[in-house]
This record gives C-alpha cells, structure tokens and sequence, in this order.
C-alpha cells in the first residue's frame, strides 16, 4: 500500500488501482465496494465501482440509445451495468481491454481503457466491441484533498488493479479477490484505525 501526505502537494497517484472499502464504510453503495480509480490527482479522483451490478442491461441500455443488438450478441448484450458512482449517473462509461480500434474518447489506462462516446456501444451491438468491457452509469468522485483524508481515516485500502478481477470473476467475488491481492481476507479488517 502507498502512502500519503495530507498537503497541498499529490504525494502518490493512485490512479490505475483499486480502491477497496474498509468495514467503516459499511453503509450503502460503499459497503464492501471496489472503485476502479481511473484519475488521481492534486484536484481530486474519479472512479468507478466495478462490483455493484444494477438492473439494467447492456441490451436495455442499448436499445435506450436505438441501437439495435446484432443476432449472436445476446448474451454480451444480457452483461449487467454497473452503478458506477453516486456523481452524475445520467454518464455513461466503459471501462475495456485494449484492442484493435480506438474510440472518440478514449483514455489509456494501461491495461485498461475508458472510454465515454457511442461509438463503443455502437461496436458491442454489432458484437465488434472490445473484447473484454464494464459498461457503468456514474461515477465516485472526489475533491481535492478528500480522497487522502478519507485514506488517513482509514476507510479505503489500495491495491494494484488487475483485469482479471473485473473482467473474469463475477461482481460479489471482487472484493475478496482484490482484497487477496494484498494477502488479506476481509475477517482480518477492522473498521478502527491505529494511532501511535
């Protein structure tokens, strides 16, 4: 795990890692959630909750935006979205593997990508889209300085993010994966933070 500074000045970017709940956040979407952090910065973080299914589809998004979902597709097309974040859950995002095309607004994440614009869900209703995907609405976002508080007090751990917990594992195994990451089961946290 990193650590940080609570200053003006960014002492680590988080960016690129999985921010995992410590059981003090036991509340609502927070409780056991694992946020992807895709930007962390000295003007905050925005991430995306990669282990809170909604009710609605891919298909059911799909045909909200009038693309109709190609023969074949129906299964990629029955993958859930994800809640995201409680900030601006109009937004749509997915979150990929890399692969051979590269959308309008796409920003490289490493071993991931994001992407905002349509033509992606354009590509994944004729069953050319990326290989690997998490479509979310909305996304975690925090002002500057808020995220190092909120890791000061103890309620995020940290973790390198690996693809394969979003894209192989189902939703309610990435916590403990991600918390296996770090060698640890979720038995072993405590909501209470140490002070010397």
């Amino acid at each position: 795990m990193a650590s940080i500074q609570l200053n003006n000045e960014l002492s680590v970017d988080l960016s690129k890692q999985f921010l995992l709940a410590m059981p003090g956040m036991d509340m609502g979407e927070w409780a056991h959630s694992v946020v992807f952090l895709c930007e962390h910065n000295t003007e905050g973080a925005l991430g995306l909750i990669v282990n809170r299914p909604s009710d609605i589809t891919v298909a059911d998004m799909l045909e909200r935006l009038g693309l109709q979902v190609e023969p074949g597709v129906q299964a990629v097309a029955a993958q859930a979205v994800y809640h995201g974040g409680p900030v601006h859950t109009d937004r749509g995002f997915v979150l990929h593997t890399a692969g051979n095309k590269t959308y309008a607004s796409t920003i490289d994440l490493g071993d991931f990508q994001l992407t905002t614009s349509r033509d992606v869900l354009e590509d994944i209703a004729k069953g050319e889209g990326p290989e690997q995907f998490l479509v979310t609405l909305g996304y975690a976002g925090w002002g500057t300085g808020q995220l190092e508080s909120e890791l000061a007090q103890n309620a995020w751990l940290n973790v390198e993010a690996a693809p394969s917990i979003i894209f192989d594992l189902p939703h309610d195994g990435r916590y403990e994966a991600a918390l296996g990451a770090l060698g640890i089961h979720s038995s072993m946290l405590t909501g209470v933070a140490g002070h010397a």
